[in-house]
């Protein structure tokens, strides 16, 4: 029997969430089917209110006539506060299938009106000193009748809080509420309890630290930016089987104490003294006599709102590898992996040992361990026993980001530390992984792990540049230059939504766009930076089909390209004010961190880019009057562009990398000059060996700046250098996450300065966008958002491996590209979900030679198909596919001295190459466009036209030119 069936609902984005506050939610759903080419022709979508069954409905949509699986608007009656509403859909096909009802999905939410009767409380200052450091203790007995059946708990707290109830920890999220623009937006928290509560006696417990709000940020001594009282705001809403309800509030009846954690900071880590517990504290029947009262505290918040990112969790746990003991002397534990997050362990010892956790990324060339990249930050965690048997720990409200950690008393550790007791958690917003990328080169493959840790470490609610030093802040840059990258690795909806409406809050009056966000570090916006206002909405719509969230920020996007607008004399070219420029190019001068690429040329073409997408995103939302506004001042700007940055031959008045990447990158150019643009880059990787000296602005664009401008041979060589600087020179080096300098460790050892050195940055690693969409080929029609119509377009012309694979799970499905080179042989195989289609590309095939399935092409399941120059063209619906097809007029590999590094060209152009340029050339081909290099005999050379003593003789020839040899990097 044919199967069809519905899979994977969603309420914006999120299965079954618990306490949200979106008035008109959005349900998406993947199909799944047997047959090739399955598309939606209808659906049908029921909602009830608290009544799994479907007896009644409040919204039946009926059957609607429409392929649309993604973002279906609910369009019922006004949605109640605290309800709960259960969905489900079916669908029919295009071969008159219809599916059975899907599983039962339900959203809850929060309090959507005004509901709120708790007040914001702080213990009293008569008996607890409220800037003191140790965290607080607030808590409260209430009595509940029998027949419960169903809790919840809504609250929130500055800066951070656990929820304790009847002596069990409340959830399992950490650092809530998370961080926001605190004094326009705060988050609060729903939490599900119905089976923590007992008839009779219930107690409940919260304990706060200063975290984001109030603590030690930016600058050392730096603190109390939001505010300098820790306060807690919580209700808890109890139904009975009678119908009847019972509410318990944060109120003045509440007592406070402070907590064995004397000291917690984000940067500096924290101290708990164990002596200090107070057993049973959140369970009923405590005896709080000595605990002071608590006051109400006006607090300067204007707006709560329900969670909106996904929550942060302990989602892995590492065993350390390694103990060992430095010349130095520490006792240092390798975790075998740059992570972020904490260490637990576990320890018995006599009352009042103090055990000290020292973490930092790396070991100096000496060996010991490396603190001096941490700034001010201390990242230390301190430990002081109660010594009444096994004592188990981890700090509460504080991160780390380490790979080393020095041990300090631990008992016997002079003997070894027994490593079965530590293990470090590692802690990020739990977004759903949805990339994957792997290929047949290790090496790329270590690189493409270290993006994904770097992401992790980095994603902890905010897109933080680092996670170790006195920073970790929210950069507009790093977030806006990854997000390609991000959004592939990991289903980024939630995390950048959130993100993007504190962009809006803390964006200023006049447009300007804060360098951080949530902004706590103030300045002026700065082209590439700003210009995440634009960049990040559009590629969440691009990547998800997400129209509200461009129209939540329309209103941002314009207000920063207006900024930039009233800049200077000229409102058609931005060549005023503070800039980053290409930061930490490798072209800057000495002592400047800043890249030789003109500000001025930068900042107008970023002037251009998110020009081109407030038009793009006005097109969208049916915005025709600032369509045409903007499309007028695109093209103005970029008239003025060739006019000040462009001479009349077509040359850059930029004679960088970075120049000619985002001229490219953004179609600042056209015709002869886009032609000598792309020629000029290319020759300038040549000339520097196939090493890129851009910065932040052209690194990420780069490789597809060379793919896009018909130079995909050099990105490759670009990709597989391993000398410094490369990507894999970091990985050579021993990174196993992305470094924030390309010469974070320097060849000789040493580091770059202690000023600012981070060795888990991501911005670098924004090299997977093209990892994933042209070398594996997985992209999107960018007029069709959200994967709806697939591009599979694999290139490994050039590449220096033998296969590659990426896979995606999209709003409709995994996407699937994976391919594999013989001498012989392509294959090719492609996965595509229900309800899309995909246009194909299988290089250098001919129809003739091509097998799908082992028979020849035909039509029905493959839509249509062409030959052209650059192989054949297929389109084809949902479904998976194996193509395979003679590599008779394709890529042969060639070996090199170097066996790890196989490098591909077409074999009849390479022949042709060597029969004109026989022994006693004199003058370089183009394809002899590197550094001489020794190389193996090519005896390997398979199913050779050429007689290996003709390539003997060719290649001994070749060998002594300065400038080439024949097909090495």
């Amino acid at each position: 029997m044919a199967l069809l069936k519905i899979e994977t609902l969603t309420c914006e984005y999120r299965s079954n969430p618990l306490g949200i506050d979106i008035k008109r939610p959005r349900i998406s759903w993947k199909i799944q089917s047997d047959l090739r080419g399955t598309m939606q022709k209808a659906y049908q979508l029921q909602v009830t209110a608290n009544d799994q069954d479907f007896t009644t409905t409040i919204w039946d949509t009926g059957v609607i006539q429409s392929d649309e699986s993604i973002h279906i608007e609910y369009g019922g009656p006004e949605l109640k506060t605290r309800t709960r509403y259960f969905y489900r859909v079916k669908i029919w096909d295009n071969f008159d299938r219809e599916s059975p009802w899907s599983e039962t999905a339900w959203w809850e939410t929060g309090l959507l009106t005004s509901d709120w009767q708790a007040e914001w409380i702080t213990p009293d200052p008569a008996g607890i000193d409220p800037l003191s450091e140790p965290a607080f203790l607030l808590r409260k007995e209430f009595s509940l009748k029998p027949g419960i059946t169903s809790a919840r708990i809504y609250g929130t707290g500055v800066g951070l809080y656990e929820l304790y109830l009847n002596g069990d920890r409340v959830g399992d999220e950490l650092f809530a509420p998370g961080w926001t623009s605190y004094h326009n937006r705060l988050q609060y928290q729903t939490y599900d309890v119905t089976g923590l509560l007992q008839d009779g006696s219930n107690a409940i417990g919260v304990m706060l630290a200063d975290g984001w709000y109030k603590g030690n940020l930016v600058r050392e001594n730096n603190r109390n930016i939001y505010g300098d009282r820790r306060a807690a705001f919580f209700q808890i809403h109890v139904t009975f089987d009678d119908g009847t309800e019972k509410t318990i509030v944060t109120d003045n009846t509440w007592k406070a104490s402070t907590a064995p954690i004397l000291f917690s900071e984000i940067y500096h880590g924290e101290t708990y003294d164990a002596r200090l517990e107070q057993a049973g504290w959140t369970s009923p029947n405590f005896n709080d006599q000595d605990w002071a009262g608590t006051i109400i505290q006006e607090m300067p918040i204007t707006q709560l709102v329900a969670q909106e990112n996904v929550p942060t969790h302990v989602t892995e746990l590492l065993k350390p590898i390694d103990v060992f003991v430095t010349p130095a002397g520490d006792t240092v534990l390798d975790m075998g992996q740059n992570m972020v997050g904490r260490v637990r362990f576990t320890v018995s010892a006599p009352r009042g040992t103090q055990i000290v956790l020292k973490h930092a990324e790396v070991l100096d060339r000496d060996g010991n361990i490396y603190f001096g990249n941490l700034k001010f930050a201390k990242q230390k965690v301190e430990y002081i026993t109660k010594g009444e048997g096994i004592e188990t720990y981890a700090p509460h409200f504080t991160f780390q980001g380490f790979r080393y950690v020095k041990v300090e008393g631990y008992p016997g550790q002079e003997n070894g530390l027994p490593l079965e007791n530590f293990v470090g958690e590692v802690i990020h917003s739990d977004m759903e992984r949805t990339g994957e990328f792997e290929c047949s080169d290790p090496l790329v493959n270590r690189l493409q792990q270290n993006i994904v840790w770097g992401q992790r470490g980095n994603f902890l609610d905010v897109p933080t540049d680092c996670p170790q030093r006195s920073e970790r802040l929210g950069w507009t840059a790093d977030a806006q230059v990854f997000i390609p990258t991000a959004l592939f690795n990991f289903h980024g909806g939630p995390f950048f939504t959130k993100w993007l409406r504190d962009l809006k809050a803390d964006q200023l009056p006049d447009g300007n766009v804060p360098f951080v966000i949530p902004n706590v570090e103030g300045g002026k916006g700065s082209a590439a930076w700003g210009d995440a206002a634009t960049i990040i909405p559009w590629t969440v719509y691009q990547t998800y089909g997400d129209k509200r969230v461009l129209a939540e920020q329309f209103d941002s996007m314009k207000a920063w390209v207006e900024y930039i607008r009233r800049q200077g004399k000229n409102e058609y070219l931005w060549n005023t004010g503070f800039h980053f420029g290409d930061w930490l190019a490798l072209d800057a001068k000495e002592n400047s961190f800043v890249g030789a690429t003109a500000r001025d040329f930068i900042a107008t073409v970023f002037y251009a880019h998110s020009t081109r997408i407030l038009r793009d995103a006005a097109e969208v939302l049916g915005r025709s009057e600032e369509v045409r506004e903007y499309s007028f001042l695109l093209d103005k700007i970029i008239e003025q562009f060739n006019h000040e940055f462009v001479s009349p031959s077509g040359r850059l008045v930029s004679p960088t990398q970075t120049a000619h990447v985002i001229a490219l990158m953004f179609d600042m150019v056209d015709g002869k000059a886009k032609e000598r643009t792309a020629y000029e880059l290319n020759q300038l990787l040549i000339q520097n060996d196939f090493h890129l000296n851009t910065g932040f602005v052209g690194t990420p664009y780069i490789s597809l700046a060379l793919s896009k401008g018909g130079y995909h041979e050099t990105a490759v060589k670009l990709l597989m250098k391993d000398d410094f600087p490369s990507w894999l020179y970091q990985v050579k080096k021993g990174a196993t996450t992305v470094w924030e300098h390309w010469d974070s460790i320097k060849q000789d050892g040493s580091f770059w300065s202690d000023q600012m050195n981070s060795f888990n940055h991501y911005a670098y690693g924004s090299i997977g966008n093209w990892m994933y969409k042209v070398v594996a080929g997985i992209d999107m029609d960018p007029a069709i958002p959200a994967y709806k119509k697939i591009k599979i377009e694999p290139k490994f012309a050039g590449i220096s491996f033998t296969h590659a694979k990426a896979a995606y799970e999209s709003m409709y499905g995994r996407i699937l590209s994976s391919w594999h080179l013989t001498n012989e042989m392509v294959e090719i195989e492609v996965e595509i979900p229900a309800n899309t289609t995909a246009e194909i590309l299988l290089p250098k095939a001919r129809l003739v030679d091509v097998l799908e399935g082992n028979k020849p092409l035909v039509s029905g399941d493959i839509h249509s198909y062409m030959e052209t120059i650059e192989g054949v063209r297929l389109t084809v619906g949902s479904g998976s596919y194996h193509f395979r097809y003679r590599n008779e007029s394709g890529l042969r590999p060639i070996f090199t001295e170097d066996t790890r590094i196989i490098n591909f060209l077409d074999y009849k152009e390479a022949v042709a190459v060597i029969e004109k340029f026989a022994p006693g050339i004199t003058k370089p081909p183009a394809i002899f466009s590197t550094k001489a290099r020794s190389l193996k005999e090519l005896a390997e050379l398979q199913e050779a036209n050429l007689t290996v003593e003709k390539v003997k003789a060719i290649m001994e020839e070749v060998s002594k030119l300065e400038w080439g040899a024949f097909l090495v990097n």
